[in-house]
């Protein structure tokens, strides 16, 4: 290891930025790899040093001097209801903010909020987003409740910490006037939860990539991990239907919810290998009217995921393969089959696919030249999130905590604890700075 990486910040002694010698800013560039699926014009930092680069250091200490109002910002953002598909009052939220610092910001079709940071090549340009939707209905009450240091509110951690990184770290390079060598696009996207399918990523992705190089996605806290790889998943939908009927006088006819319980069973009971590491979960069942009613309809939503294509396959097969035995069941089992018969079928609802990065990526190297410079240790995870559809198409993307601690994800009692919080943001910005540069001052 270079004699510069042994020079970590002390991060318990929240050492300033400015006091720490300038060669020890040399780390983004000393670790990048000779090769590279960028390009060497790509990586301009090999002309000059970021340490001679006033406008960086600014830009990493104006966290630590603003930790109140990004906190204040993630409170309110996560106080704006977000479902997937209803994110359009906390889309216009992050719109206003980013168009507060200067920055040319739109909102495309979908619901996509991308603002602008021009480099000096225009060419070429560097994604960094975080999702706007929760797992929450809209009803759900998110009023954000301070419980000494900890924040608690459903979606405060997943993702109000990455939405509001993502607006600190614009207002950071704004506030430093620090400017880009490749263009920097700042988007909080819609429908990363549940049904949306990573459908926010997705048109992003179709918008710029001819011009795309990488993607870092903010997504939750911690500075413990960075996803590398994308946790391949399938969402099924079982819907069964019948005629439905009074539950006294139409006892003994077909019930799609008996049906949909004996598949369920059967599903539940499939063997599920250890390695390749492969889950499943029953998440939502819908069905009936009333007590006393036979329902006409039973509905269930699967989730399955694995980190083999193999296993996806087999699982989905073997839920159809349930489904239609559990329907043939009943069926078989009807006291009067002169009411009806039963009808069903499985639809695929989301599809995330599956990739990874190259272990010798730029990207990846400037994530752990900046992990080396502020003193962090991190893992490598294989995860589901908004990465996967860059990594499966091969464009270089990782998966980032955005700082602090949290947890209850998904769930009422969600947390989020701020304390250390600008380790993460100093931490993203470092890494984004490593793949899109920092433009020349003219003159120099």
């Amino acid at each position: 290891m270079s004699p510069v990486f042994s020079r970590k910040l002390n991060w318990r002694a929240r050492v300033p930025i400015g006091t720490v010698k300038r060669v020890a800013v040399c780390a983004i560039l000393l670790v990048m790899p000779i090769r590279s699926a960028l390009s060497q014009a790509a990586r301009p930092l090999t002309s000059f040093s970021l340490a001679d680069q006033p406008q960086v250091r600014a830009a990493l200490d104006w966290f630590a001097r603003n930790l109140k109002w990004i906190n204040e910002q993630q409170a309110a953002l996560t106080e704006i209801p977000a479902p997937s598909f209803q994110e359009e009052k906390r889309s216009a939220a992050v719109k206003a903010l980013f168009a507060a610092e200067g920055l040319p910001v739109q909102t495309d079709k979908l619901g996509n909020v991308i603002a602008e940071l021009r480099g000096a090549n225009d060419k070429e340009c560097i994604l960094i987003t975080a999702h706007l939707d929760t797992v929450f209905p809209a009803e759900t009450d998110v009023k954000v409740q301070h419980e000494g240091d900890r924040l608690v509110a459903p979606g405060i951690s997943d993702n109000g910490t990455g939405l509001a990184a993502l607006v600190a770290i614009a207002r950071a390079f704004q506030a430093a006037k620090l400017k880009p060598q490749r263009t920097i696009l700042f988007a909080a996207n819609v429908g990363e939860e549940g049904e949306g399918n990573l459908r926010g990523m997705r048109a992003l992705i179709d918008a710029y990539r001819t011009k795309l190089r990488a993607v870092i996605v903010m997504d939750g806290s911690g500075t413990d991990h960075v996803t590398t790889k994308a946790l391949a998943s399938r969402r099924l939908e079982v819907v069964i239907t019948g005629p439905g009927g009074h539950s006294w006088s139409d006892f003994g006819m077909v019930n799609p919810i008996n049906a949909l319980v004996r598949g369920s069973v059967r599903f539940i009971n499939t063997k599920i290998p250890v390695s390749p590491r492969t889950t499943f979960n029953l998440g939502q069942v819908e069905g009936g009217t009333s007590v006393n009613s036979i329902p006409h309809e039973a509905k269930l939503k699967v989730d399955i995921r694995s980190e083999s294509e193999d296993e996806l396959v087999r699982l989905e097969s073997a839920l159809r393969e349930c489904m239609a035995t559990g329907v043939k069941d009943e069926m078989d089992n009807a006291r009067d089959r002169s009411k009806g018969k039963l009808d069903w079928k499985v639809e695929v609802i989301g599809s995330r696919p599956g990739g990874e990065l190259a272990v010798d990526s730029s990207l990846l190297a400037s994530l752990r030249a900046a992990d080396d410079y502020l003193g962090n240790q991190s893992r490598i995870e294989r995860s589901s999130t908004d990465a996967n559809i860059p990594l499966s198409l091969g464009i270089e993307a990782i998966a980032i905590g955005a700082g602090g601690n949290g947890g209850g994800a998904h769930s009422l009692q969600e947390w989020y604890e701020p304390a250390g919080r600008e380790l993460g943001l100093q931490r993203a910005l470092l890494a984004l700075l490593g793949v899109s540069g920092v433009a020349q001052e003219k003159g120099r």
